[in-house]
């Protein structure tokens, strides 16, 4: 049995999992407390005013926190990390007055990672998702959905599938794989897009479930990429195959996403920035769980951010998360996407923290589990040299962890931390 205390914590937040619609302050504090952890899971919490628990535990393994803040680790539940090169040539272009659309329809943005994909190894894919993965750790984030989208064919699709199966087997952060085959369409099938809607939904979905390579499968409804037909297509072939769904929609238009995701329950609708009143009650009644991507907006030097006090007002439970890929939002910070949403959307710093931890947790299905630090819950825990979660976000641009948990284990402290405060 694996038991470890983690002594001396000056404040513990622990996101409320019941909170999940209106939020208001979702995150209770405990202030100089400790936690016990029993195989990977959190066992017990000490009373405020507590920083260490009774001498009788002393023979097992402590951490010495040292005063330090105490938060869940963060779930991100929309990223990229599957692909071969950087597109720092279209941040100088849309810097120049291209549009994201016009440099997409001159052959860029998705289908110029495309072809690094295609040309790609499953290891030399895989090995470039573990040192995102690294990253991802390095700023606090334990656990992420993670998607294809740059192969587009039934074999590279399947490809990346496998180079995401293969970095997370070996690395702490968790890993839940979606299959986003629907993306956009492919040059070869441009001129007859309802085929390779065919393709996705006959051959690319089946074969990914049948592998046991996905848990769910996602869909960009957007003008330039897939038709609301043509999503709903991708839904059905989606739950004939027994995989969770996620959908791509509002990000530039208002294109009916809201309510195809609460036709079908859908784990999550992401984007949303254009997303009317109707839609956003259709998906609060339904339960769906909207994905705010503030970086995606803010890198694209837009200004239309998802309108997230109007979801709250609509009861809408939210998830907070990076978009990381590598033209839109190349950026892995939780933290600075906890900035963006405090200061564009108007969320408090509770409600950003929340929707960071608890609120991806729901959109990965996993909130049981994951997303706070109350008994019963992983112990994913990220150390913080802070008072409060406010300063999280308050520190933007500069915050990240001191130490890193998952499963109980450390597996993550900055070079410039303590090294004398794991004892036996």
């Amino acid at each position: 049995m694996d038991r470890l205390f983690i002594t001396h914590i000056g404040a513990l937040a622990l996101p409320d999992p019941a909170r999940t619609g209106v939020l208001n302050l979702p995150v209770d504090v405990i202030h100089d407390t400790w936690l016990e952890i029993e195989d990977g899971r959190v066992k017990q919490i000490g009373a405020a005013g507590e920083p260490k628990p009774p001498d009788s535990t002393a023979a097992a393994l402590r951490y010495h926190a040292g005063g330090r803040l105490a938060t869940p680790g963060f779930v991100d539940a929309h990223t990229h990390p599957v692909f071969i090169s950087w597109r720092s040539g279209e941040f100088l272009r849309r810097i120049r007055g291209e549009t994201y659309q016009q440099i997409a329809a001159a052959g860029g943005g998705i289908l110029s990672s495309v072809r690094g994909v295609r040309s790609a190894t499953v290891e030399q894919l895989a090995e470039l998702v573990r040192k995102r993965l690294d990253r991802f750790l390095e700023l606090g984030t334990t656990t992420i959905e993670a998607k294809s989208g740059y192969g587009l064919t039934v074999e590279d699709e399947l490809k990346s599938l496998r180079a995401l199966h293969t970095a997370a087997a070996a690395h702490p952060v968790e890993v839940s794989p979606t299959l986003l085959g629907a993306h956009t369409i492919p040059p070869e099938h441009r001129h007859n897009p309802d085929e390779y809607t065919t393709l996705v939904c006959d051959r690319m979905i089946p074969a990914a479930a049948a592998a046991r390579l996905a848990d769910a499968v996602d869909v960009f409804l957007e003008e330039g990429a897939f038709t609301l037909p043509q999503a709903r297509r991708v839904f059905e072939a989606g739950r004939k195959a027994g995989l969770s769904l996620r959908i791509h929609a509002d990000q530039f238009t208002s294109g009916g996403g809201a309510a195809l995701a609460a036709e079908f329950g859908a784990l999550s609708a992401d984007h949303m920035d254009h997303t009317d009143e109707a839609g956003l009650k259709l998906l609060a009644q339904a339960g769906v769980t909207v994905v705010l991507l503030p970086g995606a907006v803010f890198f694209l030097g837009l200004n239309d951010y998802a309108p997230a006090r109007r979801m709250l007002d609509n009861n809408c439970r939210i998830a907070l998360a990076t978009d990381f890929n590598p033209g839109s939002c190349p950026t892995q910070s939780l933290p600075l996407m906890m900035t963006l949403a405090c200061i564009k959307m108007k969320l408090t710093p509770a409600e950003a923290l929340w929707a960071a931890t608890m609120g991806g947790a729901y959109a990965l299905g996993a909130n049981d589990r994951i997303g706070t630090l109350k008994p019963g819950y992983q112990a994913d825990i990220c150390l913080w040299v802070a008072d409060d979660a406010d300063f999280i976000p308050y520190s933007f641009g500069n915050a990240s962890p001191e130490a890193v948990f998952k499963r109980g284990k450390l597996v993550y402290r900055r070079s410039s931390a303590p090294t004398a405060d794991l004892i036996q």
